[in-house]
C-alpha cells in the first residue's frame, strides 16, 4: 500500500470505530507514537505499546457524545487528519477537543505518529 492507501484505509477503520484492529493492521512493529510535552505517555514505542496505550484510553471513555475524522491529506510519505471529538470520560468527566495528527509511513505502514492539540 502507499501512502494514501493507508491513509484512507486508517480513516475508514477509525470512523468505524476499529482503532485496536487499524493499530494491528496498519501500525508497523517498531512505531512511535508522540503526544504533546509532558502529557502521560508522551513517547511510547512499538506497537504492542502504543495497541496498549489506545486500549487504555478508550477504555476510560464512558461515553461518546459526537466526533469526526477529517479526509487524510497526503504529502510524499506523510499524512495528517483532524479529529474531533465529545466524549464523557470515567476519569475526568465530560471533554470536547480537536487536534490534527501527523503520519509517517515507511513500506507501508505507519511508522510514526504525533498529535497536537491544546492544552487549554
Amino acid at each position: 500500500m502507499n501512502t494514501q492507501d493507508v491513509a484512507n484505509k486508517w480513516a475508514e477503520m477509525c470512523r468505524e470505530g476499529q482503532n485496536l484492529d487499524c493499530i494491528n493492521a496498519l501500525y508497523a512493529e517498531n512505531v512511535t507514537s508522540r503526544e504533546m510535552p509532558g502529557m502521560p505517555g508522551e513517547i511510547v514505542s512499538g506497537r504492542e505499546n502504543v495497541w496498549n496505550k489506545n486500549k487504555e484510553w478508550l477504555d476510560n471513555v464512558e461515553e461518546w457524545h459526537g466526533g469526526e475524522i477529517s479526509n487524510p491529506i497526503v504529502a510524499g510519505n506523510h499524512f495528517t487528519t483532524k479529529m474531533t471529538f465529545d466524549c464523557t470520560f470515567k476519569d475526568r468527566g465530560r471533554q470536547q477537543m480537536e487536534e490534527v495528527v501527523v503520519f509517517e509511513v515507511k513500506d507501508g505502514k505507519i511508522t510514526n505518529e504525533q498529535f497536537f492539540y491544546s492544552m487549554d
